[in-house]
Order: C-alpha cells, then structure tokens, then sequence
C-alpha cells in the first residue's frame, strides 16, 4: 500500500478507536530578507505517515438485524471465493445477503487481505449494483463496507472502485435515511479522494460537499462527524493540483466553527484540513482568517494533545507565511506566548515547528521582530539552540538570522548582549548540515555590517574569536 494514502480499513472490533497521523504535509517558509512583501519563498520538509483505524459501527436501525452485529471479532468466512460470488448474484435475497456479508468480512481481515482475488472474482460491479437497491437497506450497507476496505488498499484497487462509477452512488448514499448506511458512504468517499488528486476532484466533482454539510448539526453522532471531517480533510488534501477552492472554500466556516469541538479526533482533523488550505497563496490563507479561525487555531496551542497541537501550529505557521496583515492577526490573538511554550515542548517535532513558525514572524516587520522580542521568545531559542534537537535548532537559527536582516540595530544587538544569542548560534557552525552552516554565516554576515556601522567590528572580532568562531571558521 501507498504510503502517502490516507486511508482507513474497516475492521470489526470491540471499540471505536480512530488513530490520526501525519500524512505529506509539507510546510512553507519565508525568506531572510527586508521586503518582507515579495521575499516569502518555500522550504519543503516532508513527513509521510499511514493514516489508517479501526472502527466498530453498531447498529441501532431497527431494521438491521443480526447478520451484520459482530461484538467481538469475527466468525470465519464458511464460504469460499466462488461461493461467495454465486450467492451474491443469486436472485434469492436472504442468500444474496450471505454472500454479501461473506465478502465484506473476508475483506475486512486485518492483515493479507484478499482484494485483488476479490476484484479478479468480479465482485466490484455486483457490489455497485447492490448499493442501488434502496428496498434492502442490509444489502446496500455490506455492500457498501466491502467497497471501502477496497478502496483502503493500492491506488489501482481504489482506481477499480472510482471506475465501475461507484462515488455518484456513494454520494446519493448520503441522503440515505439510515445514519450508518450514510456514515458508510462517507468513510468509502474519504477513503478514495485520500488516493490523490484525481480520486479527490472525482469526489468534488460529483457534489460531495452538497452532500455531506446538511450532515452536520447538533445531532450528529460523534462517529459519523468524525467520519464527515475526516472525509473533509481529504478533500482539502494534496496539491499539484490543489483541490478547486470554489468548492473547498465552503468548508471553511463549519471547519472553522469545528475547531471549538471536545473531541480530539475531530479538532486533529479540522486542524489538519485548515493546514491543507493554508499551504498555498494569500488569499486562501485571507479565507481561512476570515472565517474567523485564527483565535481558535492559537487557543488549541495549549492543549496537551501533540495530535491537535501539531496541525494547529502548522496551520498557524502557515498563515505567518502570508502578508504582514496575516501574520498581525496571530500576533492579536496572543500567539506568541503560546508558540514561546511550545518551544518548550517535551516533543521535538512541536519544538521544531513553532522554531519554524517564529523564523517566519521574524522575517517580516521590525515591529512583529519587536512583538517576539517582548514575547521573551528569544529567551526560549537560545534554550534550542544550546539543547534542542538539531531539526529545531536549525529552525531557531532561521529565526536569529532573520532577525539579524530585518531587526533594528538595537533589536540585533538585544540578541548579544541581552539574551547572550551568539555563542550556541555560532556552536552551529560545527553541524554537519551545509545549509544550516549557511544560515550562520549569513547571521553572522549581517552582524558585521552592523558592526561595522556602529565602529563595534574589532569588539565583534574578539567576542567570536573568544566563542570559538574564528577555529570553527579556520577549519570549515
């Protein structure tokens, strides 16, 4: 399977259990230099994870009765492959039933799952006809389940599900007025647009989102709304192209409005799809804060769930790439004391991160450089720098050498001889990383100059020398 598929296998089980991770997100940096208008450029840092769970959906419609209710495991499948084709194209129900059912548990086995041997036994189409059996509400749902633990699987499985044209009647499924045949369309349509691009506007196109907004209100079952902005963060995923933001646009206030939920899986996955929307240009960025987010984005900065603070802080990172505007507006709602926390974070990938958020606050205006400043966020980076993971000391470097091209003499010459900056910056010359060692020497460049400005060179000199600079410099 693909790892960069974002997918969730069905599996019966005794609990509802929902693990959430990363998947290709990519963040956006700016540049280290004065325009802060026209210099934001893009570093690119990748993690790739497997988004898969397990849930357990009970049935409480009256009219889905035993064959589907599995407590604790499952039975073995009896039939075998043929005989489970056969009875899901006999014109007996109940025996179509028992076929059906066979399938979607064959398919649902945890590990060697057989799909293509499903596929190759033509089960597919039989499945598709099936979900459009409104008089069998039973039917449809096995049906449905079976499609998608095939659409968990490779791209070519998910292909052969999208081709026999089954997300039209996915998306009809939605109105469906059984929840849990409903929240099964939703979970098969999340699995196919997390395939890609392609799979992802084939979702849009059909008017998914008509379909699954009017899902959401007071009443939704916390699995089903789970399910819905799961499926709304795959349709805000993946890029080359990005998702057509007409559409991806009207998400925007319910994902904004979710990010004031409880439930953790919920907020991880809203957070994660404003993350998505705010990997791009301005003026998807100027949507996301007019839909009112941003405070609620750097109010979840201090819960204690790396799996909603993580998403949270990218997405804020994200929109600190944007204008000096942008970047004011998290500066408003106090999140620069929340990422001077996080900077203290006992998970070196937060660390890193809101690292990575204040380089890009520090690259824009003196008066944002000053906001950090009396943030005492310089305090906290010197900190990383001395002892943090080497991916955050590089991005607390980035925010030092931005400072040192941007600031203002005196905000420059605060960082030496207020918060004694210069000694672990220049123990970063010894990284074996040359990029890093780059951003050094551009810090330590613009350093110079100032020095120079202000007759403090030959000061500047023996404070490096005496730091162990000049060595570090001799021997590169």
């Amino acid at each position: 399977m693909k790892t960069s598929k974002m997918v969730k296998l069905r599996i019966p089980s005794d609990s509802d259990q929902c693990a959430t991770n990363s998947n290709t997100r990519q963040g956006s940096y700016k540049s280290n230099t004065i325009n802060t208008e026209d210099s934001r450029m893009r570093r690119r840092e990748v993690t790739i994870e497997l988004r898969k769970s397990k849930e357990d959906q009970m049935f409480n419609d009256e009219d889905l009765t035993s064959p589907i209710m599995e407590l604790n495991g499952q039975s073995p499948v009896q039939l075998s492959v043929d005989e489970i084709v056969a009875a899901m194209n006999s014109e007996d129900q109940e025996r179509q039933l028992l076929g059906m059912h066979s399938a979607r548990k064959m398919l649902s086995r945890e590990h060697d799952t057989p799909i293509d041997l499903m596929i190759g036994h033509g089960i597919v189409p039989v499945c598709i006809r099936c979900l459009q059996n409104t008089t069998n509400t039973p039917l449809q749902f096995e049906a449905a389940w079976a499609l998608t633990n095939i659409a968990s699987g490779t791209s070519d499985q998910t292909r052969c599900v999208i081709e026999h044209n089954a997300v039209p009647h996915f998306v009809a499924l939605l109105q469906s007025k059984s929840i849990n045949l409903a929240e099964q369309a939703v979970w098969a349509l999340g699995n196919i647009a997390g395939d890609g691009v392609a799979a992802r506007d084939i979702v849009i196109h059909h008017n998914v989102i008509d379909g699954i907004l009017p899902l959401i209100n007071n009443e939704t079952p916390l699995s089903f709304l789970r399910n819905i902005v799961w499926l709304m963060s795959n349709l805000c995923r993946n890029k080359n192209p990005s998702p057509p933001f007409e559409q991806v646009r009207r998400l925007l206030p319910v994902l904004s409005k979710l990010l004031l939920s409880q439930d953790i899986q919920v907020l991880a996955d809203a957070c994660w799809a404003l993350s998505y929307v705010t990997d791009d240009d301005k003026s998807k960025i100027q949507a996301v804060v007019d839909s009112d987010a941003v405070p609620r984005l750097v109010n979840l900065l201090q819960m204690d769930e790396p799996s909603v603070i993580f998403p949270a802080l990218r997405s804020v990172g994200n929109i600190v790439t944007g204008t000096d505007q942008q970047t004011d507006v998290v500066i408003a709602a106090e999140g620069l004391p929340r990422l001077g926390l996080l900077l203290q974070h006992n998970k070196s990938y937060i660390v890193k991160e809101a690292a990575w958020t204040v380089s890009n606050i520090t690259a824009g205006n003196q008066k944002q450089i000053q906001a950090v400043i009396q943030a005492g966020i310089f305090e906290q980076l010197r900190h990383v720098l001395e002892k943090g993971d080497f991916k955050a000391q590089k991005e607390a470097a980035w925010a030092v050498t931005n400072t040192t091209t941007s600031g203002t003499p005196e905000q420059i010459v605060d960082l030496i001889e207020k918060y004694k900056i210069l000694k672990p910056f220049i123990d970063l010359l010894d990284a074996k990383d040359p990029r890093t060692i780059i951003v050094v020497l551009t810090g330590l460049s613009n350093l110079f100059d100032l020095a120079e400005k202000l007759g403090g060179t030959e000061n500047l000199c023996l404070m490096v020398e005496e730091m162990g600079g000049l060595d570090k410099l001799q021997s590169m």
